[in-house]
């Protein structure tokens, strides 16, 4: 059972994923905000590695990848910024409690090596991957060989529009949890995961190996205990970019911003 697993055999239920970019809003934020996000109430951290053309992600996290680029973030750096982010002794600091997804695209990991990047994400401590764009065909003859070589977990999306049959099978290649993308949109829509009743309840009754969490159109309490309602947890992302972007202060803005969504 790998620390993803365990997270869900402890806690159950509520689990709480934030998404943030690496290298924004500056380059050397991104283990402030791991900090912090671990403070404050994060299960799980999915960490961005910014890309010129994702093709998930609606305008508000592709203008926190822009900046994230242009502020010289890169996966090499990334892995520089992370290798000592699990044994930091100083209060506050990132240390084993929270888990640390990976989440990117294919072409910039290719580019670096995917065994490489395997290699370097569970040599820093990662628990996990998400690469949207990865196909399932590969990744089950070749790749998930090497990313289970490592003890990573691998999680693979699912829409509404997903057949009962390839929910089964990109399931049955998952660990750790099963992301379920609320709507056939990119993230940050307006699309409430209410709307998705239909479609969460059917992934329940489909008794799935993995946990669900529930993605795209999170922003708030109301929506984040709707999702919880039809799933083990849910996935924020564009609406903690957005609480970063006029914030001179990531500690304070992460802790307004978590204790919202917790109801503390």
């Amino acid at each position: 059972m790998n620390r993803i697993q365990k997270l869900f055999a402890l806690k159950g239920r509520n689990i709480l994923n934030i998404y943030c970019t690496a290298g924004y809003p500056h380059l050397e934020s991104t283990i402030e905000i791991m900090k912090a996000l671990q403070q404050y109430g994060a299960d799980i951290i999915e960490l961005g590695m910014p890309y010129s053309d994702p093709l998930a992600d609606g305008p508000v996290i592709q203008r926190s990848s822009s900046i994230a680029l242009a502020n010289g973030m890169s996966i090499k750096k990334l892995f520089e910024q992370l290798k000592d982010f699990r044994r930091r002794p100083s209060s506050g600091s990132v240390g084993e409690a929270v888990r640390v997804i990976l989440m990117g695209y294919m072409n910039s990991v290719l580019q670096y090596g995917f065994e490489k990047f395997c290699a370097d994400a569970a040599a820093v401590g990662i628990d996990g991957l998400i690469l949207p764009d990865f196909p399932e065909y590969e990744f089950e003859i070749e790749y998930g060989a090497i990313v289970n070589k490592y003890n990573l977990d691998f999680i693979f999306l699912i829409t509404p529009e997903t057949s009962d049959e390839r929910i089964k099978k990109l399931d049955s290649l998952s660990s750790g949890f099963l992301y379920a993308v609320s709507s056939s949109y990119t993230t940050g829509s307006d699309k409430k995961p209410g709307s998705a009743k239909g479609y969460l309840r059917k992934l329940k009754s489909l008794r799935l190996k993995n946990p669900v969490l529930v993605g795209f159109g999170i922003k708030d309490k109301a929506s984040f205990d709707a999702a919880c309602q039809w799933a083990e947890g849910a996935i924020i992302g564009s609406a903690y970019i957005k609480s970063l972007e006029n914030s001179p202060n990531v500690n304070a803005a992460t802790k307004s911003f978590l204790s919202s969504k917790r109801g503390a």
